[in-house]
């Protein structure tokens, strides 16, 4: 559990690299090559790496025939010929935005620099994934967390190693809820009465229950429906997701009492009988859709 936990923390630090360097691979192309950014949606990965360093600037993009941009396309695993030949289109009616060798030459520099750092970055996640998912699975209460909707397998190690081994710590939602730093905070002085968010509380573990919170949105009806209320009532995506935080919290907890696979059929059973307004709501969902 201990060499899980330091896994799972370097992990998250260095995807926090990969996305820095991702947004400063954006900023340093809108320079002087941003016809690459509309062509790639996805810019942390293997493909858009090898792009860049094959073609680092516009003009030596359009200088590649056809032929050899479907077939660099193709080694990378790229079968959709409409999308394929919307970026050769692209790259053939593209105009530079720049001439100025004194903006190209530094930047394709830097540019390069940058490929090459997030290459090496990508290789360390993938590493440690692999690392992480062969640990995760000699752990006896992995399948538990990895049925959790959202979960998956980044997020379900991460969850068993927030839970722990010394689960008789928690003995209600709350508890991990203030440990976390998920619940808010309340205070009263006098006639006046504030809320604010916990500062004193271990980070990564209320970064896990949230980000945990909002991969559930597009995977889980009712935290669907429980989000767009939120958002509905005026909430910013950051506060409907803290919100919804304290939520799927509160229903993970009692699995740890009775360990059974995640079942959101008992979980909406449960709200039915505690008439909790959320039904109705769902109910109401798909007429709106």
């Amino acid at each position: 559990m201990r060499t899980l936990a330091t896994l799972v923390e370097q992990r998250r630090l260095l995807v926090g690299d990969k996305t820095r360097i991702t947004n400063r691979l954006g900023s340093t192309l809108k320079e002087y090559f941003p016809q690459a950014l509309d062509w790639f949606e996805d810019r942390d990965t293997v493909l858009f790496c090898d792009f860049l360093q094959r073609w680092p600037c516009l003009k030596h993009a359009k200088r590649a025939r056809q032929a050899t941009l479907r077939a660099f396309f193709a080694a990378h695993n790229l079968r959709r010929a409409s999308l394929i030949e919307e970026r050769i289109h692209g790259i053939r009616s593209a105009t530079a935005l720049t001439d100025d060798p004194a903006v190209l030459g530094p930047h394709q520099l830097l540019v390069q620099a940058l490929v090459a750092q997030l290459r090496v970055t990508l290789q360390a996640i993938d590493h440690l994934d692999a690392e992480i998912t062969a640990v995760a699975k000699r752990l006896p209460d992995y399948a538990l967390f990895a049925a959790l909707p959202g979960a998956g397998s980044s997020l379900a190690p991460r969850l068993l190693v927030a839970f722990g081994e010394q689960r008789e710590r928690y003995t209600s939602a709350a508890n991990i809820q203030q440990y976390a730093g998920i619940a808010p905070v309340l205070e009263r002085s006098g006639n006046k009465c504030w809320v604010h968010w916990r500062l004193a509380c271990p980070t990564f573990l209320r970064q896990t229950f949230v980000e945990w919170a909002g991969s559930t949105i597009p995977r889980s009806f009712w935290a669907s429906v429980y989000y767009h209320r939120q958002r509905a009532k005026g909430c910013s995506h950051q506060a409907a997701v803290r919100a919804l935080c304290v939520q799927v919290d509160s229903h993970s907890v009692p699995l740890l009492a009775d360990p059974h696979p995640y079942d959101e059929s008992v979980y909406l059973h449960a709200l039915k009988r505690r008439g909790s307004p959320l039904i109705a709501a769902m109910a109401a969902a798909p007429k709106n859709a």
